[in-house]
């Protein structure tokens, strides 16, 4: 018979296997169409994401794009392709953020300066859950809209490196929860 502390602790166990098979899925899941927004942010990163935002303004899926946590070193002529000048008079190049949290409170920024009410997200599938997360709690009177991209680490998701990835983003994710319920001031 086993004492309650190991049934505890393999029942914590089990619940975070399956909350991790959960994430993992989530993570590996294409992104769906969403409705015109306000604006557009992208999370830079990782592969994909700058090229998919930069899509989704050319479709006029919003009307503004926020580059979050751009490198300061940087410039405007090295990150952004050639375009027609009206298209590029509608992004933004953050240089602030260098976190997730740290591009929440960018983006809240540039959310409140230019009356953004419906966003668009753009991040990796792995990060989008705490994306979102950090985002909700600094938008809370913003509609967010998950468009994940999937980077080539996740083209093989049974490899260690990617299932080390997807862990390493479980457990940040699981610490920003913890963050939350630890921390009410932060929702």
């Amino acid at each position: 018979m086993l004492c309650g502390g190991v049934r505890f602790g393999l029942l914590v166990l089990l619940c975070m296997g399956v909350t991790f098979g959960w994430f993992a899925y989530d993570a590996l899941q294409p992104a769906h169409s969403v409705p015109h927004t306000d604006g557009i942010v992208a999370l830079t990163g990782g592969q994909g994401r700058i090229d998919m935002s930069l899509r989704l303004l050319r479709q006029n899926q919003a009307e503004k794009l926020l580059i979050s946590g751009v490198d300061p070193q940087t410039g405007r002529d090295d990150l952004l392709p050639p375009m027609p000048a009206p298209l590029k008079e509608r992004i933004t190049l953050g240089y602030q953020a260098r976190s997730t949290i740290e591009n929440a409170a960018e983006t809240a920024a540039w959310v409140a300066d230019n009356h953004i009410y419906t966003l668009t997200v753009v991040t990796a599938g792995y990060h989008m859950r705490r994306a979102m997360l950090e985002l909700g709690r600094t938008l809370p009177g913003v509609t967010l809209y998950a468009y994940p991209v999937k980077p080539p680490a996740l083209e093989h998701p049974l490899k260690s490196n990617t299932l080390r990835l997807l862990l390493t983003e479980y457990l940040k994710w699981l610490g920003a929860l913890a963050g939350m319920v630890h921390n009410p001031s932060r929702v």
